[in-house]
């Protein structure tokens, strides 16, 4: 049973990436920052001793090292890394300080630097891994009041390019995947502090997050958490250094 470890697994996108993986025969290793919110998504699924929840702030390379040695005590080798914690507050540019901006760098770049960092010996030993960003349109386009997410994003999608190529005759595989507006808790508190704002309705509040799918809705995140399937697999072993777009074609 190969082992596979999630970060921001607590919920979201996260949480159904590894939701699906251990309901097909992974191992998973949950990390986030709140233990409660990582036991709840464990709750998911079903009985067994295929999960285990590890506090692990990305941001802090100490915290990943300890983290990524206790995943693999517990299950061994880290055969699937996938990198899901980040965040996305949101302000215009010219308000946008020094220390919020090395937080959303730390948080979405960071963070995937030092876990990539733990995984890419051992993959390269055993010639064979899967690497899979987490990284949203927001690597492919600019989104306004979010510079600095983007900026994160766009670097993740940089990276995981070098990193794909460094490793393409290694037997691993590194690629992105980008959903657009994901119907997600971050999302829904949106909608919700937009209605109270603003006065607008709930529906019209959500259509600022669903204009820029062409499809006219959300991504659901079983939809990303199939794509990190599919790479983990045998028949995606020829797939590397790709960002795979799942937006109702908002970036065709």
């Amino acid at each position: 049973m190969k082992h596979a470890l999630i970060t921001g697994a607590g919920s979201g996108i996260g949480a159904a990436i590894a939701t699906t993986l251990a309901a097909n025969d992974y191992r998973v290793s949950l990390l986030g920052r709140r233990l409660e919110a990582l036991e709840a998504t464990a709750a998911d699924i079903a009985p067994g001793d295929n999960r285990q929840c590890i506090v692990c702030d990305v941001t802090v390379e100490d915290s990943v090292t300890q983290a990524f040695a206790q995943a693999e005590a517990g299950f061994g080798a880290i055969d699937v890394l996938v990198n899901c914690a980040g965040s996305a507050p949101t302000a215009p540019f010219h308000k946008l300080s020094a220390s919020a901006w090395q937080q959303v760098m730390d948080v979405n770049l960071n963070g995937v630097f030092h876990c990539c960092a733990q995984v890419v010996g051992g993959m390269r030993e055993r010639n064979a891994g899967r690497i899979v960003n987490i990284a949203s349109t927001a690597s492919l386009k600019g989104y306004a009041y979010v510079s600095a997410y983007c900026a994160a994003k766009h670097a993740v999608l940089g990276l995981t390019r070098a990193l794909a190529l460094e490793l393409a005759q290694k037997g691993v595989t590194v690629n992105a995947v980008c959903p657009g507006y994901t119907d997600t808790d971050i999302v829904r508190n949106a909608v919700t502090t937009i209605v109270a704002k603003t006065g607008r309705s709930e529906a019209e509040a959500l259509r600022q997050f669903t204009a820029t799918n062409p499809q006219g809705r959300l991504i659901e995140p079983g939809e990303v958490a199939d794509t990190v399937l599919w790479l983990c697999s045998d028949s995606a072993r020829s797939v590397t250094g790709q960002a795979i777009s799942i937006s109702g074609g908002e970036t065709s």
